[in-house]
This record gives structure tokens, C-alpha cells and sequence, in this order.
């Protein structure tokens, strides 16, 4: 492990220095607090010190402070497709990427209440700068994805994290949870890169890029959140997008993301597991000798109709295509009220002068609409 030591989380043996040094941290503290909220202290400070291990820590402490998180801002969790999964095995989920935080930590309650085995997740290096954020990381089994580096260092650093991720997997049989692309999707078009994909084989050593990501089992992953809290946080970036301009990221942005993301109103939740990728879908791949470039594009899509056709889709969803074609198409999937309450949202937080800003706020809500049916805007 000493090779991976600037990426890596804590090793069992460094959990309780790291609870010593950080339980009093003003951030952890006030975390700790609202998850216990009518405990001393000091009460607090015991139960987080009785931690020896990440397990503990994830279901002693951080188990309960998402209990808390979806108490106050959500209308509660519902997953299917977990009972499919085998118990002693270490798996792959790829997910959809919609919220900074939450995606990976729900996932784990679900593992974790379906007796499944909890990830060591990825996370961006750029989300942790501040000390007692990257302890919290690493008490979670977080590990680093190395941003913001030249061509060079970036393919060191890719082909190490690949070689990671093969040891967590093949070795330790440790189930590992990446999204599907890098940075979270801000118009709600879920879609695999390629690049992610690539990274992975690198570590595919005497197999063949198929055979090596067969061994990886991949398991597909849809996340759904009814309501997006941090929906207005995302549209300068789209909108510069769609212009064609450069954005540039405000101070202190992504953690205003990660505290609206956690305490803003989410609805309902879902999450959805695909089927593991079987290997004769991997054999597949090979057949016809085509280039492992087709064969990556190929297990994109792939992992993409499982994510699409697993999403569940809410009102919210509907009614905004409904909006955008100024048709009632989906009316059977939605209520007069929830259009009203709907349209109540949208006012709130869009310039109704700003046909661009809109259109993209409804395509937000929208796309995944069109991507289980298989539509495209310009059908609506």
C-alpha cells in the first residue's frame, strides 16, 4: 500500500489519530452535532473515540448523520435492484453523478442495508483542499483522483489510480464506486466517458481490455433525486456551456455545493442497481475484431441504456418536458397540482426574460425523460 500513499484512505491503524486530531474541528464538530443533536458533547466526542475502524466510523457515526440528512431535507430512500447482488462480492458501480457527496455516501447506507459491501469511492483532489475535508474523506474510504495536471503527470497518475483500483478490487475484494464521468452532470444528460473507462484498463496487464474489465463486474448504478436542491447552482455553468464560453469557477463554490447539496429540499430518492455486466457481454465486445476504441464506445452505451432504463423518473421529470414542448404528452404521469408547484419552482429561480436560461432549467429536469424513451429534444 506504501505506493499508494498520496491517493489512498487511512489504514485501519491511523483511524483513531485521525478521530483525536478532528473530532473538536469547528466544521466536524458542528457535523457531529447535527447528527446528535440532543447529546453533550462530550457524549459525541465518546462515541466518535469508540471508533477503531472506517467501518466503524461510516456506521456509527456517518450512517446516522445521512439518516439525519434525508430526515430533514428529503421525502425518504427507496432502492431496488440490490437483492440481484451476491453478498461476499466485490463489485464496480459506475453511477450517474449528480450531487458532490451525496451519491456515493447513499449508496454505501444502501450497501450497507442490504448487507452488500460498502466502496472505497473516488474523489476529485480539488473537493478536499482543506485538511479536516480530506481526514473526513479518508475516514470514509475516499481516494484521491488527481486533477488539474499536465499530459504528462495526468498519465502517471491515471495509470496508478488504475493499478489502485485493481489491487482494491481483484486483491482485497473491495467493492469500488466511481461516477461515470469526471465532475458531476449539471444538465441531467447522464452519459459514460469514455476516458473513465480507459483509465480502468490500464491495469489490465497480460488480459485483454475486455477480459480485464469483465473480471472488474461492473455494476451500473442510477441515482435519481426528484428535486435537484443545487438546480440554480448549476445554470451559469450550463448556460456558459451553451454559449460557448469560458466559465470559471467562484471561490468556495463546490463547498457551497456540497452544504446545499446535503440540507437543501431533494424530494424523493432512488436508487436503482443495473445487472452486473456478464461476461458474454464482454465477449461480445471482441467479437468481429473490432479496435478497443470501438469496444470502449460500445461499453459506454452499454452502461448508459442500463443507467437510462434503471433512472426512475418523478413528475418534476415530465412536466418539465411537457413545459418545453408546450404539449401535454405526459400529462397521465403528473397531477394539476404538481404542475402548479412545479411552475411555482421554476419562477423562482429563472429569468422568465431569458428564453436560453429556461429552456436549459426544463432540459435539466427533461433530459432523463429523453433518454429513457428515447427521444431528443427536437421530438417534443
Amino acid at each position: 500500500m506504501a505506493n499508494y500513499d498520496d491517493i489512498r484512505f487511512y489504514n485501519e491503524d491511523e483511524v483513531q489519530q485521525a478521530l483525536r486530531e478532528y473530532v473538536k474541528h469547528p466544521m466536524i464538530k458542528a457535523l457531529l452535532q447535527f447528527t446528535f443533536p440532543n447529546a453533550a458533547f462530550s457524549a459525541i466526542e465518546e462515541k466518535v473515540l469508540s471508533c477503531h475502524s472506517i467501518r466503524d466510523f461510516q456506521t456509527k457515526i456517518i450512517y446516522l448523520t445521512v439518516q439525519k440528512v434525508l430526515e430533514k431535507s428529503s421525502e425518504g430512500l427507496t432502492y431496488s435492484g440490490f437483492d440481484n447482488l451476491k453478498k461476499d462480492e466485490a463489485y464496480l458501480y459506475i453511477s450517474n453523478h449528480r450531487d458532490i457527496v451525496l451519491d456515493t455516501s447513499l449508496l454505501n447506507c444502501v450497501l450497507y442495508e442490504a448487507d452488500l459491501k460498502m466502496t472505497a469511492s473516488a474523489i476529485g483532489d480539488n473537493l478536499v483542499q482543506k485538511p479536516f475535508l480530506l481526514a473526513l474523506s479518508k475516514l470514509n474510504r475516499n481516494f484521491l483522483v488527481k486533477r488539474g495536471l499536465g499530459p504528462r503527470e495526468m498519465l502517471k497518475s491515471s495509470q496508478k489510480l488504475s493499478e489502485y483500483i485493481r489491487q482494491l478490487i481483484l486483491e482485497e475484494k473491495r467493492s469500488v464506486w466511481m461516477a461515470q464521468r469526471e465532475g458531476r452532470t449539471k444538465d441531467g444528460n447522464d452519459h459514460t466517458q469514455q476516458g473513465v473507462l480507459k483509465m480502468l484498463a490500464m491495469a489490465k496487464h497480460d488480459d485483454t481490455v475486455a477480459q480485464y474489465l469483465s473480471k472488474l463486474k461492473i455494476v451500473p448504478v442510477s441515482i435519481s433525486y426528484e428535486f435537484d436542491p443545487t438546480d440554480v447552482l448549476k445554470m451559469p455553468e450550463i448556460l456558459a456551456k451553451r454559449m460557448e464560453t469560458i466559465y470559471i469557477k467562484s471561490a468556495n463554490e463546490d463547498f457551497k455545493s456540497i452544504l446545499k447539496g446535503a440540507l437543501g429540499n431533494k424530494g424523493r430518492i432512488h436508487l436503482s442497481a443495473g445487472e452486473p455486466i456478464s461476461a458474454s457481454e464482454f465477449e461480445k465486445l471482441e467479437e468481429g475484431s473490432i479496435s478497443v476504441n470501438e469496444q470502449l464506445q460500445s461499453l459506454t452505451s452499454y452502461i448508459d441504456k442500463q443507467i437510462h432504463r434503471n433512472y426512475r423518473l418523478w413528475p418534476a421529470n415530465y412536466i418539465a418536458c411537457d413545459l418545453l414542448s408546450g404539449k401535454s404528452r405526459f400529462e397521465e404521469y403528473y397531477s394539476v397540482k404538481e404542475k402548479r408547484q412545479f411552475e411555482r419552482r421554476l419562477t423562482r429561480r429563472v429569468d422568465f426574460k431569458n428564453a436560453l436560461e429556461v429552456n436549459s432549467y426544463l432540459l435539466m429536469y427533461a433530459n432523463p425523460v429523453l433518454n429513457k424513451k428515447g427521444l431528443n429534444e427536437d421530438q417534443l
